[in-house]
């Protein structure tokens, strides 16, 4: 007691000269008393005013610090859903005009298949007339043999006439009568043999035609091979442009795009009448068109992106709070718990907002759960296709039933602070099959097809 009584003795001595001694007197109406304030007491005093000085101006930095913060997260909320909407406006009208092309290319391809059964309808005509000159040659060639051998079997015949009349009568016919003979025989002969020229030398003409024509017919098929595989080079590189996005897509959000393909034309009464595969009947000895299989191929990937456009739409790609009114506040994955102080796993994402700020359904699908359910609070989950369940957790109110149907972007509740929660909040949860997944790959998937 004594030391300390010497220390504040000295550090009074010592704050003399900066912190004289003062006096606060005190009167009343009988008598006057004063207090006197020593140098370490004046020191104290102003210690403790400009640390409660010091104090508020830090406090009211850090509420500064947050206001700003919160105005720019809106701000930043705000410039992603424009962002977000300008890139659907674009990948909308970079959809259609793909659609249009596509309708294009498929009306050129149409043209192109009616160009080339037109053309294989002229090569059959040419090859059946062809046939039929050869035939008629074949023809005039029997009639030229037959011709000549009726008229060596005439002379064969004139001959043994004449040795019979000469043994029986001593003699034959006059020279005369021999020459005019031979005359008439050498003019039918040779008026044959004219006709049978002419008929040559006109299918001879004919024939040349027909293989000109025919040449001139396999130049055109050429030709039109050549574009049409230019026309299908284009188609495929268009399709494998579209696909590829969507198939990256559907594994990044861990499912198989053959079992989307497969459960969505199960569901579909009906196959679109333009994408029904190409059957054209053929005789004769062709074989099946290339161009076919390739067109069948073509329509085979359309009916691919049809299925999976089908597909993204029943997957959870929305957001289901709007983007403007909320801000994340915690992601997917480890974690210090806000109640606990323990490292653990957190199966979803966590957005607060004001209380009763709207839910939505983030895809089509079929209410399983809405109640109360443990440190989840007020839960809605509702069942999806492939699998899928989401949970929507500490709502405020609940606005959906048990097994009824909701349609994306519905709202199936209001945000609140319900069962284990520290605040307003809503924790969102993606399931696949009973896996908890990370929620983000969903809604990236949606920003990055529609």
């Amino acid at each position: 007691m004594i030391a300390l009584k010497r220390h504040l003795v000295r550090a009074n001595q010592r704050l003399e000269y900066y912190l004289p001694e003062q006096r606060l007197f005190l009167r009343s109406d009988n008598m006057t008393r004063f207090v006197r304030l020593r140098p370490f007491s004046q020191a104290v005093g102003i210690a403790a005013v400009a640390t409660f000085f010091a104090w508020g101006v830090i406090a009211t930095s850090i509420l500064l610090m947050d206001a700003i913060g919160s105005g720019n997260l809106r701000d930043q909320a705000i410039r992603d859903q424009a962002n977000y909407e300008q890139r659907l406006n674009q990948l909308a009208n970079e959809r259609d005009m793909r659609a249009r092309e596509t309708e294009a290319a498929q009306a050129r391809f149409t043209e192109a298949m009616e160009r080339i059964s037109e053309m294989q309808m002229q090569l059959l005509a040419s090859e059946e007339r062809r046939l039929e000159l050869e035939t008629g040659i074949d023809a005039i060639h029997n009639t030229i043999r037959r011709v000549t051998s009726e008229r060596d079997e005439a002379r064969a015949r004139l001959a043994e006439v004449t040795r019979t009349l000469e043994s029986e009568t001593g003699s034959t016919r006059t020279a005369a009568d021999r020459n005019r003979d031979n005359e008439e025989m050498l003019d039918y002969l040779l008026a044959a043999m004219d006709r049978t020229s002419r008929v040559t030398h006109d299918l001879s003409i004919d024939a040349d035609q027909a293989r000109n024509q025919a040449q001139h017919l396999a130049l055109e098929n050429e030709l039109l091979k050549d574009r049409n595989h230019m026309i299908f080079t284009q188609l495929e590189e268009a399709l494998e442009a579209v696909v590829a996005p969507m198939e990256r897509v559907f594994r990044s959000a861990g499912v198989s795009p053959d079992q989307i393909r497969r459960l969505v034309r199960q569901g579909a009464s009906s196959q679109t009448a333009s994408l029904r595969p190409i059957a054209v009947s053929t005789s004769g000895t062709m074989g099946p068109s290339q161009d076919i299989a390739r067109a069948n191929a073509v329509l085979a990937r359309m009916a691919d992106v049809q299925a999976y456009r089908q597909g993204i739409d029943r997957l959870p790609v929305a957001r289901p709070v709007s983007a403007s009114a909320v801000r994340e506040t915690s992601g997917f994955g480890m974690r210090r718990h806000p109640l606990t102080g323990r490292q653990t796993m957190h199966n979803g994402l966590d957005w607060a907002g004001p209380r009763g700020t709207p839910i939505m359904a983030s895809a089509d699908g079929v209410v399983k759960h809405a109640g109360r359910q443990g440190g989840y609070g007020n839960l809605v989950i509702i069942q999806h296709e492939f699998g899928i369940e989401t949970y929507y957790a500490h709502l405020n109110s609940i606005d959906v039933r048990v097994g009824q149907r909701v349609s994306r972007g519905q709202r199936i509740g209001g945000m609140g602070t319900t069962g284990a929660s520290t605040g307003v909040h809503l924790h969102y949860e993606v399931r696949v099959n009973g896996r908890p997944v990370n929620p983000m790959t969903y809604i990236r998937a949606g920003q990055h097809v529609f």
